[in-house]
């Protein structure tokens, strides 16, 4: 079990490699440890090179209707009138923070996606 850190695009493919032969290794083994090892250091190099950055506030409002089956007219009990609904959603109109409390606690979008500038 060697294991080195991961600085490049080919040390991360290396490592890539041996993840796929370890990846069924049993907890508690020799190749069990170095999956759990490989798995971090694979992690941790994702994260730094191929970063996902938040999606604005009303991406992630449609992806959660989505989710969810709703339509436009769902969240006028959240957001106002029908016509405020459809400013918001086309971002002539910013989202207020009664309309983010109210997204994020029905809908359960995280406040710190909902806040972003879009």
């Amino acid at each position: 079990m060697e294991i080195t850190p991961i600085r490049n695009e080919k040390d991360y493919q290396k490592a890539l490699e041996r993840l796929e032969v370890i990846f069924d290794a049993k907890r508690g083994t020799k190749e069990g440890d170095e999956l759990e090892i490989l798995s971090v250091l694979i992690d941790n190099y994702e994260s730094d090179k191929f970063p996902i950055e938040m999606p604005d506030p009303i991406s992630a409002i449609n992806f959660r209707m989505e989710q969810m089956g709703l339509k436009q007219k769902d969240l006028v009990e959240y957001i106002g009138f029908k016509s405020r609904v459809s400013e918001i959603m086309n971002k002539k109109r910013k989202l207020t923070l009664e309309m983010i409390r109210k997204l994020s606690q029905n809908l359960r979008i995280p406040t710190e996606i909902l806040i972003q500038e879009y």
